[in-house]
């Protein structure tokens, strides 16, 4: 658009003023008709998306253009010298910092030809080759300014972008929080109402017999709700940095650490299968996180086994636990293992966790440098894989 605004302003200048051409008027008006019509080509064919020439060859031809009309209209004092900054700002933006200097450099030369060339014969030639050197001088001044104000642009452009991602980052960390309290609060409201709920009976003496018995049995059913609730609390807050400061490690046997997660995840004898590999290992590793992340793990693994038995399958080796939970579940969808450690998404039926059990593993998990992997396991079921790095080689112990 602007070059075609320049050959208009051009064309109206020899209109009005004719002299401005000398005696070559009319090889100037065939040039600006032939421009214009080129123009106009370029300005369509770049808003359809298929410029009819590349950035640099458009660059070039302006150059070329603009080098003839000023030899046409009077060499040194023609008035289209005012259109070579533009060229050597196209060639700047196009081209970068060598290209724009250089291009400046090869247009303020032609230009100079020009002007020894097509100026009036009462012009000196130290007054042409004057005019050529100040607007060669002139137009790499030019692209120096540009390049300068390109770069404080760039620079500007990534602050921006900066700043952007981190208000965005901001916004996701609110909206997260917000989240978490969402489903905390809807958590607790439930068993919360229901303990008053049955507590006012209770107190009140309506309830006897059986009807008081299931009371009894809901208040200890919605008391184990809440300590979940509170575990997988304590579980983030440790994950994402608690106030309390990072657990010791400390020396954990192995064979102790398997028989404390299938009681505590509720799994009879009839369904447990543990393995330690060395046998009688001890290692060093934070025993609460750890504990935590298996005994999730293997209530999962129970909840959806149906009757089959929960494997937990302990091993040391090169600085390495890897502890993998094994099922006869319905196992997972294809294309799900990333999805069931997300944030509200459950497997089944959770006991107070409202689907936060398995995305608490991945962060504590993650807290630990380790990684979680959910397999499909051969013959049908899941496989849950931990590998967590240790701090120290375990310690041999018979037991």
């Amino acid at each position: 658009m602007l070059r075609l605004f320049v050959v208009l302003a051009v064309g109206l200048a020899l209109t009005v003023g004719p002299s401005l051409a000398r005696d070559m008027l009319v090889p100037a008006s065939v040039l600006v008709v032939a421009t214009l019509g080129y123009s106009t080509a370029q300005l369509v064919a770049t808003r359809r998306g298929h410029p009819l020439l590349p950035g640099w060859a458009v660059t070039v031809v302006d150059g070329l253009l603009v080098v003839v009309g000023c030899a046409w209209t009077g060499g040194a004092t023609s008035v289209m010298v005012a259109a070579l900054p533009l060229v050597a700002i196209a060639a700047a933006v196009r081209g970068g910092a060598v290209a724009g200097r250089t291009g400046a450099l090869l247009l303020g030369l032609a230009y100079t030809v020009a002007a020894v060339v097509g100026s009036d014969a009462d012009v000196p030639p130290a007054d042409r080759l004057l005019a050529g050197a100040w607007w060669t001088g002139f137009l790499v001044a030019v692209v120096v300014l540009v390049e300068v104000l390109v770069r404080q642009l760039e620079r500007q452009a990534r602050a921006a972008e900066a700043e952007q991602a981190l208000r965005e980052r901001l916004v996701a960390t609110q909206r997260a929080r917000v989240d978490g309290v969402r489903v905390v609060l809807h958590e607790f409201r439930t068993p919360v109402a229901s303990l008053s709920a049955l507590a006012r009976d209770l107190a009140a003496g309506r309830l006897d017999g059986p009807a008081r018995d299931r009371a009894l049995s809901l208040l200890a059913d919605h008391a184990t709700h809440l300590d979940d609730m509170l575990d997988g609390l304590a579980d983030l807050a440790l994950a994402d940095g608690s106030p309390l400061g990072k657990v010791r490690d400390r020396a954990v046997p192995l064979g102790d650490l398997a028989d404390a997660v299938l009681d505590a995840a509720g799994v009879g004898p009839d369904r447990r299968v543990a393995t330690v590999d060395p046998p009688g290992a001890v290692v060093r590793t934070d025993p609460q996180r750890l504990r935590r992340l298996l005994t999730n793990l293997v209530e999962n693994a129970a909840r959806h086994g149906a009757a089959d038995p929960v494997e937990l399958a302990l091993a040391h080796a090169g600085g390495v636990l890897t502890a993998e939970v094994r099922d006869r579940g319905p196992g997972l969808p294809a294309g799900q293992e990333g999805l069931v450690t997300a944030k509200g998404v459950a497997l089944g039926e959770r006991r107070g966790t409202a689907g936060l059990g398995l995305w608490i593993v991945e962060a504590l998990v993650a807290s630990m440098d380790g990684e979680l992997a959910l397999l499909p396991r051969e013959g049908g079921g899941l496989v849950a894989r931990l590998v967590l790095p240790l701090p120290s080689a375990p310690t041999p112990q018979t037991r």
